[in-house]
């Protein structure tokens, strides 16, 4: 005989479980967030015997020819590792109005001109996705759409229908009947993802599932739902802002270290073939404004950082980065002021990454303490000048990793010098190695350009 079912409690946004009902996670601080779980009790009784598991080597297990469904976004394909692999479960999420809907429903269209392909919206109706496809100009012809909020639906479509790929936005919005809680609840989520799962893996389709975020950014929901796909995307970039970076965060058929970049136009996303031209198509060599090789993935891009220091009109100066982290920024001003003979203390100081992108790579602290020099006392770097270099506390600038990837980058452009730390093992006439930051401010900002 089963043992009766019994329940838990589980924090929505950390995932902690608790044994009774709390006003607040002692985990995470949250309040309000500890729903209650069913969960089948463990079965123990005697009478019931498990079979014998079957076993082989594991070469003979290796399917050496994997399906990967291709379309004609290239980007995208690249991102996934090659392209979309039968039978996988990928999770893509972003903030709202990010661009996921736009980029799955030209993907799906995509996808639908040599597959049969289904997408199942639960968020919009049929109607507004229409007027979406037809804004897109997209073929109209070929691609299946369906609204439910049912997971058994779903499955049980996956299951009977032939489909090849199936889209479902969103997981949030989607319920089981087999369990009474609210859709959007930890255990609606985990109940459905299981229940989407088992059905595409039984029938070898594609199953793409959009997912919400949380207002820190991250994926709402258990964190068990990233455990249980095969591939986590994430879509990011600013609400309004015209480029938008794919990257993975999770994939079980290839890199995550390969990024898909897109610009918002009139009829969606674009891909971008040449970021780098993009991005600094529109800059002015003023003071303040520096050129960063960054390293999105395994892809350089130049980008451009600006800066902006103006005296202040308040006791307390105010600093802010649009792009960047800003107690990274406050730890390079204090850097500044301590090692150099730049004055700050009175000084407002913004720092914004043009094109909306937002850099993380300690790689950056060299352009950023550059782009602050050069406002602050009014000198412009040379034009065809790149800055990449980590800065250490006491001021040095260390090495960066695939420094060649980003000369080489820098040259495509037209570029001619490379400002970087002397540690560095790429050896180029092109390089302009410097010891700290000191020296960087003094050798390249020394006069008015």
């Amino acid at each position: 005989m089963s043992k009766k079912q019994s329940s838990k409690f589980v924090c929505s946004q950390c995932g902690a479980v608790y044994s009774s009902w709390s006003g607040k996670c002692n985990q995470c601080q949250s309040w309000s967030t500890i729903e209650e779980l069913l969960q089948a009790g463990d079965i123990i009784s005697s009478g019931v015997i498990g079979k014998k598991l079957n076993s082989d080597v594991v070469g003979n297990l290796i399917n050496k020819d994997v399906k990967r469904l291709t379309s004609s976004i290239p980007e995208v394909d690249d991102v996934l590792g090659g392209g979309l692999v039968i039978g996988s479960v990928n999770l893509i999420a972003g903030q709202p109005g990010v661009g996921k809907s736009t980029l799955l429903l030209q993907y799906a269209y995509s996808l639908a001109e040599s597959n049969k392909v289904l997408y199942v919206s639960g968020e919009e109706s049929s109607h507004q996705i229409g007027l979406r496809a037809s804004r897109l100009g997209v073929n109209q012809t070929k691609l299946r759409l369906s609204t439910s909020n049912s997971a058994d639906d779903i499955a049980a479509t996956i299951v009977e229908d032939d489909f090849d790929i199936v889209v479902v936005d969103s997981i949030q919005t989607i319920t089981t009947a087999s369990l009474s809680s609210a859709g959007g609840s930890v255990s609606q989520i985990t109940g459905c993802t299981q229940l989407l799962t088992g059905a595409a893996k039984k029938t070898s389709t594609a199953l793409i599932l959009v997912g919400h975020v949380t207002k820190e950014g991250n994926i709402a929901g258990p964190k068990v739902l990233e455990h249980l796909v095969d591939v986590v995307l994430q879509l990011e970039g600013e609400r309004y802002g015209s480029f938008k970076i794919l990257r993975t965060t999770k994939n079980r058929f290839g890199s995550t270290t390969e990024i898909g970049i897109f610009e918002m136009r009139d009829k969606g996303l674009e891909s971008v073939k040449n970021p780098s031209e993009a991005m600094l198509a529109e800059r002015q060599n003023s003071d303040g404004s520096v050129v960063f090789a960054a390293l999105e993935g395994s892809r350089p891009i130049l980008v451009e950082i600006q800066a902006l220091v103006n005296k202040t009109s308040y006791g307390y100066p105010k600093r802010t980065a649009s792009g960047f982290d800003l107690n990274r920024l406050n730890l390079l001003i204090a850097v500044l002021e301590k090692r150099t003979k730049l004055k700050l203390s009175d000084q407002d100081i913004y720092i914004n990454i043009v094109g909306g992108l937002k850099l993380s790579e300690p790689a950056a602290d060299l352009a950023i303490c550059m782009a602050i020099g050069s406002a602050a006392k009014g000198y412009r770097l040379n034009e065809d000048a790149v800055v990449v270099g980590e800065v250490g506390l006491s001021g040095e600038v260390r090495s960066v990793p695939h420094l060649d990837k980003r000369l080489a980058e820098a040259k495509k452009l037209g570029f001619d010098s490379l400002i970087c730390s002397k540690q560095s093992n790429t050896k180029d006439s092109m390089m302009h190695p410097v010891k700290d930051v000191k020296e960087a401010l003094n050798n390249y900002l020394g006069s008015n350009r």
